[in-house]
């Protein structure tokens, strides 16, 4: 083990994450009263221009006015290149209470991007004499962002999550690509002919190197990795696919732009029981080898070591946090 540890943000869970636009307040009611983990009330991309003034009206007055529940609640502010972002941040901590918790912030660049929004953050907070401290999610959905997204991971003790925005990433490393995180059937490899000259072809996933550095990055910085949105909700196979995916390279969940996305995201993301019954099983067989001075020992005819403990204490630590949840 190295001898730098790695601090671990806040725990929250975050296996969906539901996008509501704040110019549609009549969708803030049903989002808190959906099963789904964070809600990030959005005042950038799903917010037209001449209407982000009074979205941030609606999502002050939502954040004080509605019972969020035990959900988390994010707010999207816009780009540090709009002149919107400072009166976002203002505003919003100035008028609201302290039933915010985070703080999603798009199209990061460099780690310069947080330490900005960082230092404003701070001084509004300490004006406001508020007691919790907002967490940051950070998007890295550009070019710029993938090749910094280390320094960017680190750049805050606020920075909570990292998240794959698939369709301004698409556009801006020119990807040729239409859709919104789904695949592409010309991604993909051709087999060698067989024997009758046959040939195969299989189709890839274009957005693996992209999701897996992210993971890194955020595992880590102690950071949660969340893959972003799928655009085609009608197709609940394709979301579940892309989110499985996600789920075998580390991510701990996905966004949902559709109500009917939440419980694929759910469902996906919850450990199962078995997986949870063993990892139980893990964390007794080895207090029991650590009592008889034994660094590992045999269950179920495989070896378990000190790193199947670490697997199985994140295991239950999430499986824990659902069941509190309800």
């Amino acid at each position: 083990m190295s001898f730098t540890i790695v601090e671990q943000c806040t725990p929250r869970l975050n296996r969906s994450e539901l996008a509501v636009p704040g110019s549609s307040p009549q969708m803030f009611e049903k989002a808190a009263a959906s099963g789904v983990d964070v809600v990030f009330l959005d005042l950038e991309d799903a917010v037209a221009p001449d209407q982000k003034e009074q979205a941030r009206k609606n999502i002050i007055q939502a954040i004080n006015d509605i019972d969020w529940g035990s959900k988390t609640l994010s707010v999207r502010i816009n780009g540090l290149d709009t002149h919107y972002m400072y009166r976002d941040v203002v505003d919003v901590i100035e008028q609201t209470s302290e039933r915010l918790d985070l703080i999603m912030i798009p199209k990061v660049g460099t780690a310069a991007d947080i330490y900005a929004v960082d230092m404003l953050v701070t001084q509004v907070e300490t004006a406001m004499k508020r007691k919790k401290r907002i967490g940051f999610e950070l998007i890295v959905e550009t070019a710029l962002g993938m090749a910094n997204v280390h320094e960017i991971a680190k750049a805050s003790k606020r920075n909570e999550s990292l998240h794959f925005g698939v369709a301004d990433y698409a556009a801006s490393t020119r990807a040729r690509t239409t859709v919104i995180g789904g695949p592409n059937p010309d991604y993909g490899v051709l087999t060698d002919p067989d024997v009758d000259n046959s040939r195969s072809y299989h189709w890839g996933d274009m957005w693996h190197y992209a999701i897996a550095r992210m993971v890194v990055a955020a595992r880590a910085n102690g950071l949660r990795p969340v893959d972003g949105p799928f655009g085609n909700f009608q197709d609940p196979d394709g979301y579940q696919a892309q989110a499985r995916r996600a789920a075998v390279l580390g991510c701990e969940g996905k966004w949902a732009i559709h109500p009917s996305q939440i419980p694929l995201a759910n469902e996906v993301f919850t450990p199962p029981a078995k997986e949870v019954e063993r990892a139980r099983r893990i964390l007794v067989a080895m207090d029991e080898a650590a009592k008889a001075g034994k660094g590992a020992v045999s269950l179920d005819g495989r070896l378990i070591d000190i790193a199947s403990i670490r697997q199985a204490e994140a295991l239950v630590a999430s499986a824990d946090r659902i069941a509190a949840a309800g």
